[in-house]
């Protein structure tokens, strides 16, 4: 598949502490420019997090590529580095990939050659195609279920002509 043309970024970076606010910056001004402007502060989040892990577990002024991919349904995000020591979720302090996870659809990690790979994918939809207000969550099988069912129509009174049915107590 052909992606459109501007929907496809990548930066090459030597990581830094100071790199990491001036990224999501960047990476902010592109989601504006493709028109994602719910998802700015979730994506942002999620790279600044992968971008400090790099800082933090990798070590200063090492090589890595940021890369943003927007299919028109799927944003991908992905972190390359040439560190060898592959990420570990630990969800104790809340940060790292653990919140990468709560922001997220779905993420990974790949080894290379090189390093490593991480990645996290958000379902996006084009913003002119779909409202800025969240839809309603669509009815579930579920939801059906728990809808009582209409009242049976009363029945009608018995006749003096008609005989009335009597109860009888089984006993067991």
């Amino acid at each position: 598949m052909t992606l459109p043309s501007g929907r496809n970024y990548a930066v090459e970076l030597h990581v830094s502490a100071e790199r990491v606010s001036q990224i999501r910056r960047i990476v902010a001004a592109h989601l504006r420019h493709w028109n994602l402007e719910l998802h700015i502060q979730p994506v942002c989040r999620g790279v600044e997090e992968l971008l400090t892990n790099v800082h933090r577990h990798v070590g200063d002024d090492n090589r890595c590529v940021v890369e943003l991919r927007w299919t028109g349904r799927h944003l991908t995000v992905s972190v390359a580095d040439n560190g060898p020591p592959m990420p570990r979720l630990a969800s104790a302090g809340g940060g790292g990939l653990a919140a990468v996870a709560r922001l997220c659809d779905s993420w990974g990690t790949c080894g290379t050659p090189d390093g490593k790979v991480v990645w996290f994918t958000r379902r996006v939809a084009d913003a002119h195609h779909s409202p800025l207000v969240p839809c309603p969550p669509v009815p579930g099988v579920g939801d059906a279920k728990g809808q009582p069912e209409p009242a049976p129509a009363p029945a009608p009174a018995p006749s003096a002509a008609s005989p009335v049915p009597v109860a009888v107590p089984v006993l067991v």
